[in-house]
């Protein structure tokens, strides 16, 4: 792509203009020469004083000379000579009738009158303007937000990403949806001849950090044709209208460079819902409605393919989304757990590690972690491996990892006292025992009562055996059963209940809601939803659609849930108290056990123990 030159500044041409006046005052403006000076010797000065010739003197002290101007035969010279110590000189001068003042003219340089009085106010004025200017360009979005009308798209040109599908891993759905697109851009007559056409947009749709905008990269990689990437949010600009003009001249030119790619990050930005009011100059419905006519317009038969990203496709235009501008809709889900695997991969040969790493286990522990989460649990693992003096990462460090981005950092610093350790102890092996009593649960595979920055003084860690998408309603209801364990063992042992079970109980709550609510696994409401999710990649907003007597049912409900839950909780941990104590003994006295060591003292015999302060 042809790259203009920025224009000159005004202080460069003013620098010129300077440069010129000097030299035409050193050539040609002529100088103005001095009267000559004709030296004396103090007597002769005398002569012409008593003679009554001289009509002015200047007295200079500092260099003890004296000028003077006298008139003879009609002509008039100005003369100096060395001042003598000559106490009568002043007499003699008043008697002669001889004026002081300033015999030698003194003469400024034209050039320096017309800087001072010129070329320097114009100076701060154009320094001072491109000053302000510059400051307006930072805050209204850098050097381009003047630039009106004129998309700012970066251009890759061919292979300059240097992206291919290698790079991308755990996404074979979305490549192998794409892989189309590439092979029409190599071989667009195979298509003609049967007269298929080319989708003129897909639009790549799933959770942040799933490596939406890398699939748009590698596509462009791997097919070798320029690609133009911009974000939604640089097309919303303070003039109405200016939004719609940067539209155009993006698709002009990528008509120019067919065939290419065209990348909207972020598009919902400008792709919203239109609410439908009459007579409304919405800036962000102009930019809209100028991009459903050019994706209208172009002709996808030159090679021209427009690829969007969002998290957010609930929110986009009807008429977006309709066949003829995004005809494909391409889902970049959250990686399973081969893909994870492959992820944690491509991001380890990146760093040094070690031979001997399971990436099954670790991808296991990472469940429902996003490749941008994945990449980061391999950064910290190669952080931690640093920190400790090591020149590669194990597998300690991985794990390490995922506790980090779970819970976050060792917090070193909090030391808990001897009593809430203990209550911390029970908590996690109340959790860890209800689970493992129950059938169709998760296996435990860690507990620990290390405190961590994101506030828990504690955490039982459960990995699945292999790869879940469906829960029954059985491990729904045991996993709520989990949940109430920690708290259930404090009002077991301690007949008392503190703050540390609020995250449980938050978790339990919303996991009963959705039993009810969206998962018609209730008898009162069988197969009715009662609520609605949108968002699905932000989270989940949800919204209650039914009457407020029924809302009141609801929350009976999910009040009963909860606490039936809580007792069957209770109940095992009463029918298992011995374990609960051993088990806590042990996790006090060594802080963190895996979920070998937790099974093997579960599993043998009781161990012969003193009785408990209650």
């Amino acid at each position: 792509m042809e790259v203009k030159k920025p224009n000159k500044s005004l202080l460069f041409y003013a620098f010129v203009v300077m440069i010129i006046l000097i030299l035409l005052n050193a050539l040609v403006i002529p100088k103005i020469s001095e009267r000559s000076v004709t030296e004396t010797t103090y007597d002769e000065f005398l002569a012409l004083l008593d003679a009554k010739y001289v009509k002015q003197v200047e007295i200079d002290n500092s260099s003890e000379v004296i000028y003077y101007e006298a008139s003879k035969d009609g002509m008039t010279r100005i003369c100096k000579t060395g001042l003598m110590n000559d106490p009568d000189l002043v007499n003699r001068l008043q008697a002669a009738g001889t004026k002081f003042g300033n015999v030698i003219p003194t003469t400024q340089s034209p050039l320096i009158t017309f800087l001072v009085g010129w070329i320097l106010p114009i100076a701060i004025f154009v320094v001072l303007g491109q000053w302000l200017s510059k400051r307006m360009m930072k805050s209204m979005g850098g050097p381009g937000a003047m630039s009106f009308g004129k998309s700012n798209a970066k251009i890759y040109v061919k292979s300059s990403t240097g992206i291919k599908y290698s790079d991308v891993a755990g996404e074979d759905e979305a490549k192998e949806l794409l892989q189309e697109i590439v092979d029409f851009l190599h071989n667009p007559e195979k298509y003609r001849e049967i007269g298929a056409e080319m989708p003129k947009g897909a639009l790549l749709v799933g959770p942040p950090g799933t490596g939406k905008t890398l699939l748009a990269k590698a596509v462009a990689g791997e097919a070798e044709v320029p690609f133009f990437s911009i974000s939604g949010s640089e097309f919303v600009e303070m003039f109405v209208g200016m939004g719609a003009a940067k539209v155009r001249d993006l698709f002009k030119q990528a008509q120019e460079k067919a065939p290419c790619i065209v990348f909207i990050d972020e598009i919902d930005t400008i792709g919203k819902k239109r609410d439908g009011q009459i007579g409304g100059n919405d800036e962000r419905e102009q930019t809209l409605n100028q991009l459903l006519t050019e994706m209208d317009g172009f002709d996808g038969s030159k090679g021209v393919v427009i690829l969007a990203a969002t998290n957010r496709p609930d929110s986009l235009d009807p008429a977006l989304l309709r066949p003829g501008r995004f005809d494909r809709r391409i889902p970049v889900e959250l990686p399973d757990l081969k893909g994870r695997e492959e992820i944690l991969k491509v991001h380890a040969k990146k760093i040094k590690i070690a031979d001997n790493v399971n990436f099954y286990n670790i991808a296991k522990a990472a469940s429902g972690a996003s490749g941008a989460e994945l990449a980061n649990i391999v950064n910290e693992a190669a952080l931690r491996a640093v920190r400790d003096g090591r020149r590669f990462a194990t597998q300690a460090d991985l794990e390490e990892s995922i506790e980090v981005v779970i819970a976050g950092y060792q917090k070193k610093d909090r030391v808990l006292s001897e009593k809430e350790k203990l209550i911390v102890s029970y908590h996690e092996i109340g959790h860890a025992l209800v689970a493992a009593k129950q059938t169709e649960s998760a296996p435990v595979h860690k507990i620990t009562i290390i405190p961590r920055t994101s506030g828990a003084l504690g955490y039982t860690m459960q990995v699945e055996d292999g790869e879940h998408y469906l829960m029954t309603k059985e491990e729904l209801e045991n996993k709520i059963a989990t949940l109430t364990g920690g708290r259930a063992a404090e009002e077991l042992i301690f007949h008392s209940i503190t703050t540390g079970a609020s995250n449980d109980i938050e978790q339990a709550t919303k996991l009963a809601r959705g039993m009810i609510t969206r998962y018609g696994m209730s008898d009162d409401f069988d197969m009715v939803a009662m609520e609605q999710m949108s968002n699905q990649y932000l989270g989940g907003d949800s919204s209650l659609t039914c009457s407020f007597e029924t809302q009141t049912l609801i929350d009976k409900k999910v009040v009963d849930l909860v606490r039936r839950e809580h007792q069957k909780a209770y109940k095992i941990l009463e029918d298992n108290i011995g374990k609960l104590h051993e088990l806590a003994k042990y996790l006090y006295d060594h802080e963190t056990i895996t979920g070998e060591e937790f099974m093997k003292i579960l599993n043998s015999a009781p161990a012969e123990l003193p009785e408990q302060e209650q």
